[in-house]
């Protein structure tokens, strides 16, 4: 397994990630409609899953679901899940524990090093996920840094809805996002990535969700 890379274009990990509002017809349609094949995609990221009264999700023999660790204890508070093709070698990918319905982590590794994969939903009216998030970072900084990956490079990567708004990535036309408060909570989450050092990977303005009433794009 490698990493895609600007010499090898042609091989690679690729992750779709979406929200599904807890729908069962959203998540069936997502994983049976071939979409994911087509696309090649390896690393289906889902926040906001549709659980049934057996305390499952919906899935396909493709796929392998990473459960958050706390799932068999409290599944009603699983908030993300994370699929992986199963064609995927298990020897080159495992489960790290998070005590949290609200992050799935899974560790990918190969002669090219290692990336931590960070599933995470971050509920609109608090900020408990990212404090979270930060105790583990500094609790597992030496694995973090992957000093068991050899010589290979490291990455780290938080994907995910972090229902947080501010002029760094939304739209700025969209100013009926960023009142005081808003900007305020956003702090919390610009804080924690720049203590961990990561990057946002889109660009300022490329629209990401669009809302179930006034349909707007934000």
């Amino acid at each position: 397994m490698e990493l895609r890379t600007e010499s090898n274009p042609n091989s690679g990990i690729t992750i779709w990630q979406q929200n599904l509002n807890k729908s069962p017809t959203g998540q069936h349609d997502l994983i049976s409609s071939g979409r994911l094949a087509a696309t090649n995609v390896d690393i289906v990221a889902i926040q906001e899953l549709a659980i049934n009264f057996l305390d499952k999700t919906i899935a396909t023999r493709d796929w392998i679901t990473v459960y958050p660790s706390t799932h068999e204890k409290e599944p009603k508070k699983t908030h993300t899940i994370t699929l992986i093709r199963s064609v995927l070698p298990t020897e080159n990918w495992e489960q790290i524990e998070f005590d949290s319905g609200d992050i799935t982590i899974v560790k990918i590794h190969g002669e090219w090093g290692q990336v931590m994969l960070f599933n995470i939903y971050n509920d609109c009216q608090h900020d408990h996920t990212i404090h979270k998030l930060m105790r583990f970072h500094r609790t597992h900084h030496e694995s973090l840094l992957g000093r068991d990956a050899g010589n290979g490079a490291q990455h780290i990567i938080w994907l995910g809805d972090f229902n947080r708004h501010h002029p760094a990535w939304n739209n700025v036309d969209n100013g009926r996002l960023f009142n005081k408060d808003a900007l305020e909570t956003a702090k919390t989450l610009i804080r924690a990535l720049v203590d961990v050092g990561l990057e946002s990977a889109l660009a300022v303005g490329i629209p990401t969700h669009i809302h179930n009433i006034t349909k707007k794009w934000t």
